[in-house]
């Protein structure tokens, strides 16, 4: 779908927007598979090893990892879409009807930054060393990246893979608190604002189904909870912005994945972008991603 003028102005002004039902089941199964193929894959070997009791294949996607992670928690590691790096995650970031949507907030020349994730937040307590950083205190996505990227628009957006709720930890965010840059944000305890400098607004609750699509601007204070179910919260959050501006990331890939005016310059190749990342990551060993001190 595109969004319509008024979803538009809505998002303009509010600084977010809920697209419901912006994406179909079509688009965000084959993630699911691909991301259940591997923890399946991953499980037998564990079982094989002797560090699994079982392969608890009969829970389903939102459960399974959960379970696997009382006994072992090998396979969370492994699971942020750089690390897993499939050729559905790729394609998906490349995906029609996502960029549709994002065409109608970034112009029709989009790259996708290379701040990109997939997220499994586990039930409390099951996180490895205690801490779950998916659980975030209140901050700006603008305060993630380089200095660089500050006069520049980057649109994120933030899809559930299966429903959010208060309960499993969805997002909280400060509506209509934009436009006037970035805050300064302390880096211990989690990259969160200054509490002397947090805005005065009523926090809102975004509770989504899988299928929605939040859209948020970069300046949008935002946190989530923690995960008080026994399942698993699996979402995204990707980072796409006019093609030729910074990311703020720059020792990591972006792509262009969408260009009215240069088709050609778009990437298509999956081997191409699991390569760079590889490489990337090796490289940047030891590279502070944040700017705070």
């Amino acid at each position: 779908m595109r969004l319509s003028q008024t979803q538009i102005d809505r998002f303009n002004a509010d600084g977010f927007l809920v697209v419901e039902e912006g994406l179909e089941e079509d688009d965000l199964n084959p993630v699911i598979d691909e991301y259940s193929a591997h923890i399946d894959r991953r499980a037998r070997q564990l079982h094989a090893e002797g560090k699994l009791s079982r392969l608890y294949e009969e829970e389903p996607f939102e459960r399974r990892l959960a379970r696997i992670c009382r006994e072992n928690t090998e396979v969370y590691g492994e699971l942020d879409i750089m690390r897993l790096r499939g050729r559905a995650s790729f394609e998906f970031l490349r995906n029609e009807h996502l960029l549709d949507i994002v065409e109608g907030v970034v112009g029709p020349e989009i790259t996708c930054s290379p701040i990109q994730h997939i997220r499994a937040k586990l039930p409390s307590g099951l996180t490895p060393g205690g801490h779950d950083q998916h659980v975030v205190p209140w901050h700006q996505d603008a305060g993630v990246t380089w200095e660089e990227a500050d006069p520049h628009f980057i649109l994120t957006v933030w899809i559930p893979m299966v429903d959010a709720t208060p309960e499993n930890g969805c997002l909280e965010i400060l509506p209509r608190v934009h436009g006037g840059g970035l805050l300064r944000h302390l880096r211990e305890g989690g990259t969160h604002i200054a509490p002397e400098l947090m805005p005065d607004a009523e926090p809102l609750l975004l509770p989504v189904r899988k299928g929605d699509v939040i859209l948020m601007h970069k300046e949008i204070p935002h946190r989530s909870h923690p995960n008080r179910t026994d399942t698993v919260r699996w979402s995204m959050d990707l980072r796409y912005q006019k093609t030729g501006t910074p990311t703020g990331r720059p020792f990591y890939p972006d792509f262009v994945a969408r260009s009215r005016a240069n088709p050609a310059s778009v990437l298509a190749d999956h081997e191409t972008w699991r390569d760079r990342w590889v490489e990337a990551l090796e490289k940047s060993r030891g590279v502070a991603a944040h700017r705070w001190k």
